[in-house]
């Protein structure tokens, strides 16, 4: 599913001379290369401010932390999404209020959304997922209406555009309240370990996203806040560091090859091909079908006889978790998510697939026959 010893090669020489800075330096936490990659990618992403962390769950925690949510209070969000979104709501002691999804994007139904608001309803959290940003300028009109945080869960559309009704476009994440991603190995920019970052243009919010990040202290040994311990260590950051100057590329590389798979899977008619929104490119951290007239299994074992990898993102939705039961969600009401969870697979897709490889896999697929 993903080359990262390829990809590796190709950029080894800037890599291998990244950390080897790093241990040069003997300054393996809260080194120079943080303080510079985070000051990069707020380039990139034109924010003012970005906040590195320990990895794209404990972004999430953060952010909800540094709101000021209190116990019981609701946080809407996707019930088609890895449990991380919901994890750290309930960690926290907040309600997670779940919404359906587009059965052809699988990005949250922005229309369900103004039904699930109450008066204990303090923020929403949509999932840019799988590399196309969630409704952003309706979830913001929303959340304007009704006094909302919007905290954006951009671990898998990091660098993803969105494209507002009057031309003007922003960066995944730079839109709500705060943003929060991940830098796992396998994502578009991934790191050699665990990281993540938070990102915002709010001066207050920033200052405090970075003291709790760092056990809540304002300055050393004064603690102004309740924090956590988590930080991007400086081996990581000069690794990704490296890699955000590719990123634009990898995004191409990724979109030339979801590309090839359109091509050649969309006269099947038994699978459909992903569905692009009109609001946001697609940067395709997955290429995700649906099998339509297909068993599943059958197909995800013929795949596997024939050497193909591949995933199925998720196949058990979070209000069907056994976790979560206990906030006795209506499992019916997620018609849509019920759907693509039992029909969904991914197929290969990362920077470093061949033209042979991907002919191979479409042919393959071609002859399978359902």
């Amino acid at each position: 599913m993903v080359d990262l010893y390829s990809q590796y090669t190709e950029i080894k020489e800037e890599i291998d001379n990244a950390i080897q800075s790093v241990i040069d330096k003997t300054s393996f936490v809260k080194g120079t290369e943080v303080n510079s990659f985070e000051k990069e990618l707020a380039t990139y992403l034109s924010v003012k401010h970005v906040i590195s962390c320990g990895n794209g769950t404990d972004a999430l925690q953060i952010a909800l932390m540094a709101l000021g949510l209190k116990p019981g209070d609701e946080v809407i969000t996707t019930t088609f999404t890895f449990i991380a979104t919901a994890e750290v709501i309930a960690l926290l002691k907040l309600n997670p209020v779940l919404i359906d999804i587009d059965p052809n994007t699988f990005l949250i139904d922005v229309k369900a959304i103004e039904n699930a608001i109450t008066n204990k309803t303090k923020a929403i959290l949509p999932v840019h997922l799988f590399g196309q940003c969630a409704n952003m300028e309706i979830i913001m009109e929303i959340a304007r209406k009704h006094n909302l945080y919007v905290v954006e869960d951009v671990a898998q559309a990091l660098g993803s555009d969105f494209y507002f009704s009057d031309g003007t476009k922003a960066k995944a994440g730079t839109i709500g309240h705060i943003g929060c991603t991940s830098f796992f190995p396998s994502k578009n920019l991934g790191c050699f370990g665990d990281g993540g970052a938070l990102y915002t243009n709010d001066e207050d919010l920033a200052k405090k996203i970075r003291s709790i990040a760092n056990h809540g202290m304002t300055q050393r040994y004064y603690h102004d806040h309740i924090g956590i311990n988590s930080r991007l260590d400086s081996l990581q950051a000069a690794i990704l560091s490296v890699k955000l100057k590719k990123l634009d590329n990898y995004h191409k590389r990724r979109q030339e090859t979801a590309a090839y798979y359109d091509r050649e899977l969309s006269g099947l008619s038994w699978l459909q091909i992903p569905q692009r929104v009109s609001w946001s490119n697609h940067i395709f951290h997955q290429y995700s079908i649906i099998l339509k007239n297909a068993p599943r299994d059958e197909f995800k074992n013929y795949l596997e006889k024939n050497n193909i990898p591949s995933m199925i993102y998720y196949p058990v939705p979070i209000h069907l978790q056994k976790a979560y039961e206990q906030y006795k969600f209506n499992t019916t009401q997620f018609v849509n998510a019920n759907f693509v969870s039992q029909n969904i697979i991914s197929l290969p897709m990362h920077t470093e697939l061949s033209n042979d490889q991907l002919l191979y896999i479409c042919e393959t697929i071609k002859k399978f026959k359902p």
